[in-house]
């Protein structure tokens, strides 16, 4: 299968290049020693943080503070797990404008869903770090759609090869120390996509929405993140199907909890010789069962 890869990094600028705008910037600064008597001047590359606002036909619907990079996927997939489309072909065409201080990501939408979309209540004023800004009731928490089949048995040598694969595909983070990272390996650890953002639920809504744009299933691999894995982690991975969620930072309760309720494989604290496994270990072949 064709790799679904990322543009590369662009760069710095004051304006819309023919990729769009710059990921990163370079500043000056002053590194301070504390037992040095003068700073030393020095340069940093930084990720650019940018707000969008996500437009449906002609609606605001959210503005999210997004690494401005590879925002058609995430206009898809912030789409399914938002619960605004529910397939990819909902979608007719996704547009970026420059807007007030920001972009505008103009997204068509199919004429019922739209229609069902305008009957539904939710207005985000976006966070990097929030993915249940605007909800007004507990009840209203998105909670995606059941999987259908039990998904695909994960081997600990196809964990291992997508962590430490994905450590290379992050080429924006290793240039800025900022930004975090969500993967979709294939079964034998190969990573088909990788996507990075300032924000974690932007990446792997980034992420998902790159596999709805090339049709893949996600009975067909599992999904790898670099942050810490919470309740809308969790979500987002079930909104896409996927069985087999490994992050390499800690769960928080409520993931455990929905991961339990959806049948997903959750696996934490993910490091290149061990990994914790929270949920579903019955998809999980150890090293001995190999073979």
């Amino acid at each position: 299968m064709q790799d679904v890869g990322a543009k590369p990094e662009q760069e710095a600028g004051d304006d819309f290049g023919a990729d769009g705008p710059a990921t990163s910037v370079k500043v000056g600064t002053l590194v301070v020693a504390y037992d040095a008597p003068e700073a030393r001047p020095d340069s940093r590359a930084l990720a650019v943080e940018m707000p969008v606002n996500v437009v449906y036909g002609t609606v605001p619907y959210a503005v999210m503070m997004l690494t401005p990079a590879d925002l058609e996927d995430f206009a898809y997939g912030f789409s399914l797990t938002e619960g605004v489309i529910e397939a990819p072909d909902e979608i007719r065409g996704v547009s970026v404008e420059p807007g007030e201080g920001g972009l505008r990501l103009l997204v068509d939408l199919a004429p019922g869903r739209l229609r069902e979309h305008l009957a539904r209540k939710r207005a985000i004023s976006g966070r990097t770090g929030c993915g249940v800004c605007g909800i007004e009731d507990l009840a209203a928490l998105p909670i995606a759609r059941p999987r259908s089949g039990k998904g695909p048995q994960v081997t600990l040598a196809a964990i291992q090869a997508a962590l430490t694969a994905l450590s290379d595909r992050q080429t924006l983070n290793r240039e800025t120390r900022a930004v975090h990272a969500a993967g979709w390996a294939n079964l034998d650890g190969s990573l088909l996509a990788v996507r990075e953002d300032v924000g974690r639920h932007n990446a792997l809504d980034k992420c998902i929405g790159a596999l709805l744009r090339q049709g893949v299933r996600p009975d067909e691999g599992f999904l790898v993140i670099t942050s810490r894995c919470s309740f809308e982690m969790a979500e987002k991975a079930a909104s896409l199907g996927a069985s087999v969620l490994v992050a390499i930072s800690a769960p928080t309760s409520l993931a455990i909890e929905r991961a339990r309720c959806h049948d997903m494989t959750l696996c934490a604290i993910a490091r290149s010789d061990t990994l914790t496994v929270f949920s579903g270990r019955e998809r999980l072949i150890l090293a001995r069962e190999e073979g």
